[in-house]
């Protein structure tokens, strides 16, 4: 009798035991591998992690926003991982119906989703900043801040007036917690990947240093947004360096004057004085007068040879030029193209 209670015991022990064992093991399946993710929606979260986030920081993130649909699981799977100890910044892409599992590796592993950041058409060091922070976490100030070190720029070579010089425009991809020394370090990388040893012995070719070679781009770029003039426009101006004649480029006036507005040079903007007024003061100004792109310095690399020494912009306003070796043919381009100013009212 004794005996057949014990065996009952056993039998009921070793059945409520595989009951107990099944339910955890199916209750573990459930909290590691079922989808805990946007459960009700389609599309991808993106989730960004400031740098000195803790833990709290990113599950009541999580949770608050709707990405997860249940945090104790979440919160026992990422104990389990050691993630809320080894907790990584950045922009992580979470897609719906992850397992705790998937995303806690992710977040662990610092999985980031690359941030494509494009900076063109850029005017000054603050358009700069904002541009290429925009979609970082590194603010527009704190990378400011550190264009206008003059210390800190000259470890790479450059001072306040050329380190535009130094950002080619272009696509890149960086990790979205990148600070602003490494973005610094990174775009000095790029800058030496693209001037190669063929680009560098064609600027010495010229006479001109590689800043040298960014800041006359940066002048045909602003005289001409047609690729295939500016060759012959980085011609002309070669020309008049080559024989000391002024560089009278209008664009550098207008970037004295600091009003990108100005349509038609006026007697008070030829008047400035700044390194950077071209028809005061002879050879290049101290620096770009913008970001001049891959176009534009590769067109001062590879000028034109011609005996051109004068251009004015084409009376059609389609945007090309007239180009001139003497004065006098110079001046009849001119009076064409201010006669249709007048016409369309532009003053």
């Amino acid at each position: 009798m004794l005996l057949e209670k014990r065996k009952k015991f056993v039998l009921v022990f070793l059945i409520a035991g595989s009951v107990l064992g099944i339910s955890l093991t199916f209750y573990f399946y459930q909290v590691f591998f079922s989808a805990n993710t946007l459960v009700e929606s389609d599309e991808p979260y993106l989730l960004k992690i400031p740098s000195n986030s803790v833990y709290k920081n990113v599950v009541d993130q999580l949770y608050e926003e709707k990405v997860i649909n249940d945090a104790v699981s979440f919160g026992f799977v990422a104990k389990i991982l050691g993630y809320q100890e080894t907790v990584k910044p950045g922009l992580y892409t979470i897609e719906p119906k992850m397992s705790n599992l998937q995303l806690v590796r992710m977040l662990r592993s610092g999985q980031q989703t690359p941030v494509r950041v494009t900076f063109n058409t850029i005017r000054t060091k603050e358009d700069l900043a904002e541009k290429i922070s925009a979609n970082l976490e590194v603010s527009k100030e704190q990378f400011l801040e550190l264009l206008q070190d003059s210390d800190y720029i000259s470890k790479y070579g450059f001072e306040e007036e050329t380190v535009m010089s130094l950002f080619i425009p272009n696509t890149y991809e960086f990790w979205w917690d990148t600070s602003a020394e490494e973005l610094f370090e990174r775009m000095h990388k790029e800058y030496q990947i693209f001037w190669t040893d063929a680009r560098k012995q064609k600027a010495q070719d010229l006479g001109l240093s590689q800043q040298e070679v960014s800041t006359l781009a940066s002048i045909v770029q602003a005289e001409s947004q047609k690729s295939d003039e500016r060759p012959k426009i980085a011609g002309v101006y070669l020309n008049r360096l080559r024989i000391g004649m002024p560089l009278q480029a209008d664009p550098t006036l207008v970037f004295a004057a600091g009003d990108f507005s100005i349509k038609r040079l006026t007697a008070k903007q030829m008047a400035i004085d700044s390194p950077y007024n071209t028809y005061k003061y002879a050879g290049l100004p101290p620096g770009p007068i913008n970001l001049p792109d891959i176009n534009s310095l590769d067109a001062v690399l590879n000028f034109e040879k011609h005996s051109y020494l004068y251009f004015c912009a084409k009376e059609d306003f389609s945007g090309y030029h007239s180009f001139a070796v003497g004065y006098d043919e110079h001046l009849n381009n001119a009076r064409r193209y201010q006669r249709a100013l007048n016409a369309a009212n532009i003053y």
